[in-house]
Parts: structure tokens; sequence; C-alpha cells
């Protein structure tokens, strides 16, 4: 797989270091208060492991399965759900846990969802933000790195199903997805 790879952008131990931050302010931020983390597989499910893993204050794990890409490379806009929380969101504090923060319409329509069925507080937690894809406004309070507006995979970030399993996050090469098309 490593011969995909265009440019490793994040190592393994640069991630690592990354999430140890995260899980600290988010234990801090929410010192006392109940909190519900949800991942949004599948992309989110090996970072939102290890930030469990260091979130030190009591805290349920759910997950949710949305749908906005499909097998295509470029969001439809259009969101599914394929598999909703097992927990109840009415008055608890949710923190949405992402891989990536691409263009923001599958969060954009996950945030009003959450909002109809009675949250306390909603908040974005995401590995990677890639701002210049971004079409609607979506306030990220827990950011780990920005990324160039490339194809990125890797640490659970895939491209059709395949460099999930990458310890690294990496630019995968233009001409692996482009004769896919």
């Amino acid at each position: 797989m490593r011969e995909d790879i265009k440019e490793i952008l994040f190592t393994e131990e640069q991630i690592i270091e990354k999430v140890k931050e995260l899980g600290a302010q988010i234990s801090k931020d929410y010192k006392g208060e109940d909190l519900l983390v949800v991942g949004i597989l599948k992309g989110s499910v090996i970072f939102a492991s290890e930030l469990a893993k260091n979130i030190t204050i009591p805290c349920e794990l759910d997950f949710m399965a949305v749908s906005s890409y499909g097998k295509a490379s470029e969001s439809s806009g259009v969101v599914r759900i394929l598999k909703d929380l097992d927990n109840h969101v009415e008055g608890k504090n949710i923190l949405i846990v992402e891989d990536i923060v691409d263009t923001g319409l599958t969060l954009s329509y996950l945030l009003k969802y959450l909002e109809d069925r009675g949250a306390k507080s909603i908040e974005i937690v995401s590995l990677l933000n890639k701002e210049a894809r971004r079409k609607a406004n979506i306030d990220v309070k827990y950011l780990g790195f920005n990324v160039p507006d490339e194809f990125i995979v890797g640490y659970g970030i895939d491209y059709a199903e395949k460099y999930r399993n990458l310890p690294y996050i990496g630019i995968l090469k233009r001409e692996v997805y482009e004769k896919n098309k």
C-alpha cells in the first residue's frame, strides 16, 4: 500500500500525540458533565477509539453510520443515515467524532438532526480539516490537523474501503484513484 502514497503528512507518532492533546482538552472542558461521544462510521473508528482512551472523564460511546459519498470520491450532498445511535440524546452533551471535515454538508445535516432530538449541546472533534472544500459553515471546536485539498487516506480514512489500516495519514497518488473512476 505504501507505493500508492504520494506523501506522508502525519506519522503515527504525530497523530497519537495530537489525540492525547485533544483528549486532555475535552476532559477538561467536560469535567463534571455527562458526555456522549459519537463516532461517525467508518472513517472515525480508529480516531474515536484512540480518543476515547485519552478522555479521562466518564463518557458513553456510540456510533452512527452516515453516507453522502457512496463509492464516489466526491460528496453527493445527500445524507443517508445507515445506522442511528443506540443511546437517547435528549438532554445530553454530544461530541461528534469525525475523521475529516471536508465540505461540511454531512456534519451540517447531523447537527440539525441531533439538535431536533433534544441534545443539550453538540460539539465536533475532527482529526483532519480540509478547509479548501468547505461548503457549509461548520464550527469544529476540537481540531487535530489542517490538510491540503488532496485525496487523504490512512488512520481510518479510506478510498473505496482501502487504506483505512495505514497507521499514518498520507496523500493518495492521483493515478490510483483516477484509474478507478
